[in-house]
């Protein structure tokens, strides 16, 4: 057997030491600019998630609230209210329907009428309502977060299309425009 003298003991030692504290530093400033770098990717898909994932399915929700509430009125409909400020039900009287029809000659033929409009910064009064966080329809003044806005349209004289668009009041994070849904039926005479 070899004996091996201390020196050489001594700079295998060294040889195999731990990290100093300078390298322990520099890679740990490594690492911090990687961490921001990602932390801003993870900002970025938090607002998306946020505007895209659940805005955007809740006025999708909602739009179809509406359109459930409008079809179920009779095709000639011209006065129930579909734009109530407490609770989801239609009242009988006081509104816009689905705005009606002209009788000409034959009451078995009427023609469709129109109204409202899909413009959620110039609603049409009686085509519009508006919902806070949870749904809830509240009065135009009130906390809204949510605004609906439909629009009845004659493609012909006995067939209505029914379109309404739901939008939220503003996006998360500075998005420039905010989520919004539309959804379309149509609805023939004497349904």
């Amino acid at each position: 057997m070899k004996i091996q003298n201390s020196s050489a003991l001594t700079k295998n030692r060294k040889s195999q030491s731990g990290m100093t504290f300078v390298e322990t530093a520099v890679a740990l400033g490594i690492l911090l600019v990687v961490a921001t770098g990602v932390m801003g990717l993870g900002a970025t898909a938090l607002t998306t998630t946020e505007n895209q994932g659940h805005l955007a399915a809740r006025t999708a929700e909602y739009a179809q609230d509406k359109m459930e509430q409008l079809l179920a009125l009779r095709f000639c409909d011209s006065a129930s209210n579909t734009a109530p400020t407490v609770g989801y039900i239609t009242q009988p009287a006081g509104g816009t329907g689905l705005a009606g029809c002209n009788f000409p000659a034959s009451p078995a033929f009427p023609t469709a009428l129109t109204g409202g409009g899909l413009n959620v910064n110039a609603p049409v009064a009686g085509y519009v309502d508006y919902l806070d966080a949870s749904g809830n329809p509240v009065p135009v003044n009130g906390a809204w977060l949510y605004i609906r806005v439909w629009q009845i349209t004659a493609p012909s004289p006995q067939l209505k299309q029914i379109s309404v668009t739901a939008q939220v009041r503003a996006a998360v994070g500075g998005v420039a425009y905010a989520p919004n849904s539309t959804v379309e039926a149509l609805k023939s005479y004497p349904f």
